[in-house]
């Protein structure tokens, strides 16, 4: 390709909203171009890198007898109400009704198109296990897309899933998916990426991991062990804590005038917030009220509490559902209540340490030297882990301070059971010719995010630095004055002589300055560089030198090609 003809123009400033580094050098460079808020064209130079991605995807599935089909993005909303995900998920699900008044939504994922396909499909054991992916457009409607290609509202993904006659098989084959990814987030270029045991979130299931590329952008909070072994996002992330347990002070109610959070009633007190117990009061949909209860110094992990209540949604208590129960808000606390009328969620944190001080649930009033064994009847309380892992907390596996890292999720994987077959009746005849739910798994990977996150973890202030494997281009040839025909002519000989050999080849042909032209390269991001000038050309020599700037050398015009061919075979074997 000639750079003379390449449709997406070099930009020499950032656009005022991007952020992110990936946001910035994708909409520089060319590879893309915004047309509304969260939706994205791919210009011919990111088109040619997310195919790359899907064909590098494509393969590593098939590898594991994945079939590609493809499901259609608009959807009938009655697959949706099947599963009752049409009513459970929000305003980021798409919904319209076409021409015929009939109910349709643009699918965010697909696992409903996938199980009414396979329903009708699959009938014997004989034809398991099997699975199918796509590569497919999809639509959220995302209420804050930002970070360019990374938070989006229309977006390319790859999804599949698998189909089961036992668990075992699915776990089996899950690890074997589990492989694969990191085969694909290698041959792709990702240097840091790491699986983490994650929340399965609405897609359901019993097990879940996700993929993520570590970068300072990332909107994922995660915790590793400073060895790795331990990873886990904040959501379900663990560890190890001792609470301070002391001899029993009597119970001693305290007047604390405009005293109502844990940092005024600990500044008060004059003591630390880990000897305070912090108050707060949920609701479900149906206006049930849960009071939980954990120390002042962490923080409820509503992640945690949602699923230990198997409660989908939860909204914070109206200062009207908190009296209701016989509580005052900034005052609370279970002390004296009616245990019997509602919910007590407790955190160990809570429970084990002693002589706390709470709420006295009485405006203007606190109680010192709290003690839940004591205090409250302990058969009414439900004790377990609510709490948020904080950087430095001890890892519960190897003993060492937690790491807090920033991650971008570039894929996901699920053990889903049987929560959409038993609802969409997807079955199939066992070895006795009884009926028995299948079995799935889940497995995505967002295309436009790896894109994006290939460029957070390989770039340097003036671009992208892309790995051979996905590159627009292998190699990048500069023609410094162009506009003399022995320049011309020794370039055009490199490019055609490359191509012939199968290198992928970007000719910059233009008659311009070096700097420009070398701005435009280092922009673009190629590997691989060839730049042929009238002064090295007196020589009989042209310039080779790596994007990252590692290599720089000087070639006669005759063995460059040869060499050059060398070089980008050696550097795809990195990636093997």
């Amino acid at each position: 390709m000639k750079l003379s003809k390449l449709v997406g123009k070099r930009v020499k400033d950032a656009p005022k909203d991007a952020q992110t580094v990936s946001h910035i050098f994708l909409m520089r460079g060319g590879y893309v171009r915004q047309m509304s808020a969260g939706i994205y064209a791919l210009l011919p130079l990111g088109k040619r890198v997310a195919s790359k991605i899907e064909n590098i995807i494509r393969q590593e599935m098939e590898q594991v007898d994945g079939q590609e089909a493809l499901m259609p993005l608009a959807m009938s909303a009655d697959y949706w109400k099947e599963t009752g995900r049409y009513e459970n998920i929000g305003s980021e699900l798409l919904r319209f009704k076409d021409r015929n008044d009939k109910e349709m939504v643009l699918a965010m994922t697909h696992e409903e198109a996938f199980t009414a396909v396979v329903r009708n499909e699959i009938s014997s054991y004989k034809q398991l296990p099997m699975m199918m992916f796509q590569i497919q457009t999809k639509y959220r409607d995302e209420a804050r897309p930002r970070a360019g290609l990374i938070r989006v509202r229309e977006f390319t993904m790859k999804d599949g899933y698998s189909f089961h006659a036992s668990e075992a098989c699915l776990e089996s084959y899950y690890a074997e998916v589990h492989t694969a990814y990191e085969r694909i987030f290698r041959r792709i270029g990702m240097k840091n990426v790491v699986s983490i045991a994650a929340d399965s979130g609405m897609m359901g299931g019993s097990v879940s991991h996700e993929f993520m590329a570590l970068a300072d952008c990332g909107e994922d909070i995660l915790f590793l062990s400073p060895d790795k072994t331990y990873r886990a996002n904040r959501e379900i992330a663990v560890a190890k804590y001792e609470f301070e347990s002391a001899a029993e002070l009597p119970l001693e109610e305290i007047h604390t005038p405009d005293a109502k959070s844990i940092e005024e009633i600990a500044n008060f007190m004059g003591d630390a917030i880990e000897a305070h117990g912090k108050a707060v009061m949920y609701s479900d949909a149906k206006g049930k009220v849960y009071f939980v209860m954990i120390r002042g110094d962490f923080e409820v992990n509503e992640s945690k509490l949602k699923k230990a209540l198997r409660c989908s949604e939860l909204t914070l208590a109206t200062d009207a559902q908190i009296e209701a129960v016989g509580s005052v808000a900034g005052y609370a606390s279970p002390y004296g209540l009616d245990l019997t009328q509602i919910k007590i969620v407790a955190d160990p944190s809570f429970v084990e340490t002693s002589n706390l001080t709470v709420g006295a649930n009485k405006t203007g009033y606190h109680l010192k030297n709290f003690n839940c064994t004591r205090d409250l009847d302990m058969t009414k309380v439900y004790v377990t882990d609510i709490s948020t892992v904080r950087a430095g907390d001890i890892c519960a596996t190897t003993g060492e301070p937690l790491e807090e890292h920033r991650g971008i999720e570039v894929g996901n994987i699920f053990q889903l059971g049987t929560k959409y077959s038993k609802a969409m009746g997807a079955n199939y005849l066992d070895q006795n010719g009884k009926s028995q739910d299948l079995i799935m798994g889940c497995y995505g990977i967002g295309v436009g995010r790896s894109l994006a996150s290939v460029v957070e973890g390989s770039f340097d202030k003036y671009g992208p630095i892309w790995p051979i494997t996905i590159a627009p281009y292998q190699v990048h040839i500069c023609t410094l004055n162009a506009n003399k025909a022995v320049t011309y002519e020794a370039a055009e000989k490199i490019y055609n002589e490359l191509k012939a050999k199968g290198i992928e080849v970007l000719w910059d042909d233009r008659n311009e300055k070096p700097g420009f032209i070398f701005n435009d390269a280092d922009l673009i991001g190629i590997p691989h560089r060839i730049i042929v000038s009238p002064k090295t050309l007196k020589e009989g020599e042209v310039e080779y030198k790596t994007r990252d700037g590692q290599v720089k050398e000087m070639f006669s015009v005759e063995t460059v090609v040869d060499q050059v061919v060398h070089f980008v075979q050696e550097d795809f074997k990195q990636y093997c």
